[in-house]
C-alpha cells in the first residue's frame, strides 16, 4: 500500500513592514521569531500525542531586509554601521531577544548613515525544530521513536548546509542580482553555536558578557571565582550577579548562590561570568590546553558579537633574559596551530590592535607600578609562536629553535596565535598577554614547591591586569574599539 503524500502546513503569512525606527524594528522580530517557534513547539506536541501523522510543519525565520539605490556619503571613520554601495541586502535573525541591544544599535546605525527604512519580515529558510526549544529544554526521546515517520520528514532538522562561515572567511560568492548578506552570520549559524555554548561551558548563552578572558590554567578560574564570590557577598560593586556553570547565579550582596545546579562533572571549556546590567560585565572560559579547544569555543562566542576577547595564560619563555613571571604582550603571531588553515591563511598577517594593545600596557603598569623604563624589566613585547605539537621538545630542537628565532618570537604557547587570529577572522578586537612560566630552551623548569608559590603570587595579579584592561576597554566608544583594520574590502553592515 503506497504511503500517504505529505501535506505541507505553515502558519499564516505575515507581512512585511518598513520601520524607520530601530525600537520598533526589533519589536516586530522577536514578535515573529516568538510567533513562529511557539507554533513548531506547539505542532510538535501535537505531533508526538498521535495528530497529523501526514503533515510537514515549516515556519521560517524573522528577516531584515534593506535596499538602497545610490552611494552614501558615510563617515570614513566608520568601521561598520553602512552598506557598501547600492544593492539589496537582508539577513535572517534568530533569538532577537537575546540580541535586541545589538539588533537595535546596527539597525539604527543602518537608518540613520543611509536615510531609508529598514523592512522586516519572513524569510523563506526554516526554522529547524530543534532550534525551536530552549537550549536547556529536555525533548523526551522515547517519544520521538514512536513516530511513524523519521522526524526529518514531519519537521525541519538542522541543515549544515546553510551555517557555513562563508561569509565571515569572505569566500561567499553572490549571483549578480540576488540579496547580498547584511550580518557575518545568518540565523542557523547562530543557532548552531548558542547549543554548542550550552554544552561546552555548561552556561546559558545569554550570561556570556561583551568582554571575553580565555585562559588556559584553571588557576585563572579559582582566583576569579574567589574574587567574584567576594564581590557578591560585599555587595555594591558595578556587578550585578556572577554566573557559575550549572546556570549558578550568585546576585550581589548573595553569599551562596540563588538560582541553578552544579553539574556533575565540569564541562570540557568551563564558563564563568561578572554580570553588569547592560551586558558589558566580563566572561572568563578556561579553554584548557591546545589551538583545536581555541578554535571552538571562539567559533562559538563569535556569534555573540563581543567588543573584545583577550587570552590571558602561560607560555614558555624563549630568551635567556626572561625570567619566571614575566610578562609577554604579543604583537605579532608565528602560527602553527593548523587549526585555521581552510578558514584564513597562515600568510594572512594578524596585526596587533592599538587600542588592545595600550589597554594591556596601561593596565600592567597600573597593577604592579612600574612604567616606562622599568616596565621593560617584567614585560617585554614581542612575537608569540603558537604550535599544535605540545611536546615539541622531544623533537630535534634545531628547526623549531631556527624557526623561533628567524621569527624573533619571545614566547611560545599552543593558544594565542588562534584567539587572535579567529578574532581577526570574525572581526572581534583581540589581544593576548602571557606569563612566562618556564624556560625549556634554558634547562629552567619550576619545581613542584616553585610551582604552588609561583602560581599564587603570579595568577592573581595577572587576573588584575586582565580585568583592568578589560575596563579600560569598556570605557572605549565602541565605533573606536571596533578597528578599521578588522574590516576587508566589501563588509557587511552590521558589526
Amino acid at each position: 500500500m503506497a504511503e500517504a503524500l505529505l501535506t505541507l502546513v505553515t502558519p499564516p503569512v505575515l507581512e512585511t513592514r518598513a520601520y524607520s525606527d530601530a525600537e520598533a524594528a526589533v519589536e516586530r522580530l522577536i514578535e515573529i521569531y516568538e510567533r513562529n517557534t511557539s507554533w513548531l513547539r506547539q505542532r510538535f506536541d501535537e505531533v508526538i500525542e498521535g495528530q497529523h501523522p501526514d503533515t510537514r510543519h515549516r515556519a521560517c525565520y524573522p528577516m531584515i531586509h534593506f535596499e538602497t539605490s545610490t552611494h552614501s556619503s558615510v563617515d570614513s571613520r566608520l568601521a561598520y554601521g553602512h552598506v557598501p554601495g547600492p544593492g539589496s541586502y537582508s539577513t535572517t535573525v534568530s533569538r532577537p531577544g537575546l540580541y535586541r541591544n545589538y539588533l537595535r544599535e546596527q539597525i539604527e546605525l543602518l537608518i540613520r548613515n543611509h536615510e531609508v527604512d529598514v523592512e522586516i519580515g519572513e524569510s523563506e529558510v526554516p526554522i529547524a525544530l530543534h532550534f525551536a526549544f530552549d537550549e536547556t529544554a529536555y525533548v523526551d526521546g522515547d517519544a520521538v521513536e514512536t513516530l511513524k515517520r523519521p522526524l526529518r520528514d514531519l519537521f525541519d532538522v538542522p541543515d549544515l548546509a546553510v551555517m557555513d562561515d562563508a561569509i565571515v572567511n569572505g569566500t561567499l560568492m553572490v549571483p549578480p542580482g540576488e540579496e547580498m548578506p547584511l550580518a557575518p552570520f545568518t540565523a542557523p549559524r547562530v543557532d548552531y553555536s548558542l547549543y554548542r555554548l550550552q554544552h561546552y561551558t555548561a552556561t546559558r548563552p545569554q550570561y556570556v558578557q561583551n568582554f571575553v578572558l580565555f585562559t588556559n590554567y584553571a588557576f585563572y578560574v579559582d582566583e576569579f571565582a574567589a574574587m567574584a564570590r567576594k564581590m557578591m557577598a560585599d555587595g555594591g560593586s558595578e556587578y550585578v550577579a556572577f554566573v557559575e556553570p550549572g546556570n549558578l547565579i550568585t546576585y550581589s550582596g548573595d553569599s551562596a548562590p540563588r538560582e541553578g545546579q552544579a553539574p556533575a562533572r565540569l564541562p570540557q571549556m568551563p564558563a564563568y561570568h561578572l554580570l553588569r546590567e547592560d551586558n558589558t560585565g566580563i566572561t572568563l572560559v578556561n579553554i584548557g590546553v591546545g589551538p583545536s579547544n581555541a578554535k571552538t569555543i571562539t567559533d562559538h562566542i563569535a556569534v555573540l558579537r563581543p567588543h573584545a576577547w583577550l587570552m590571558l595564560g602561560h607560555c614558555a619563555g624563549l630568551r635567556n633574559t626572561q625570567k619566571l613571571g614575566d610578562y609577554v604582550l604579543a604583537h605579532g603571531y608565528v602560527r602553527e596551530d593548523h587549526v585555521l588553515d581552510a578558514d584564513l591563511p597562515a600568510w594572512v598577517p594578524i596585526p596587533p590592535l592599538a587600542e588592545v594593545q595600550v589597554a594591556l600596557e596601561e593596565a600592567v603598569e597600573d597593577i604592579t607600578g612600574l612604567n616606562d623604563w622599568e616596565l621593560k624589566k617584567i614585560m617585554r613585547t614581542g612575537t608569540v609562536a603558537t604550535i599544535d605539537n605540545r611536546n615539541w621538545e622531544l623533537r630535534d630542537h634545531r628547526e623549531p629553535v631556527e624557526r623561533f628565532s628567524q621569527s624573533r618570537a619571545v614566547a611560545l604557547d599552543m593558544e594565542s596565535a588562534t584567539i587572535a587570529a579567529n578574532g581577526f577572522r570574525f572581526r572581534v578586537p583581540y589581544g593576548t598577554l602571557l606569563c612566562v612560566s618556564d624556560k625549556p630552551l634554558h634547562g629552567e623548569l619550576k619545581l613542584p614547591g616553585m610551582a604552588s608559590e609561583f602560581y599564587r603570587r603570579q595568577v592573581a595579579q595577572h587576573l588584575k591586569i586582565g580585568i583592568r584592561a578589560m575596563e579600560k576597554l569598556r570605557a572605549m566608544p565602541p565605533e573606536r574599539l571596533h578597528s578599521r583594520k578588522l574590516r576587508s574590502f566589501v563588509e557587511t553592515a552590521f558589526q
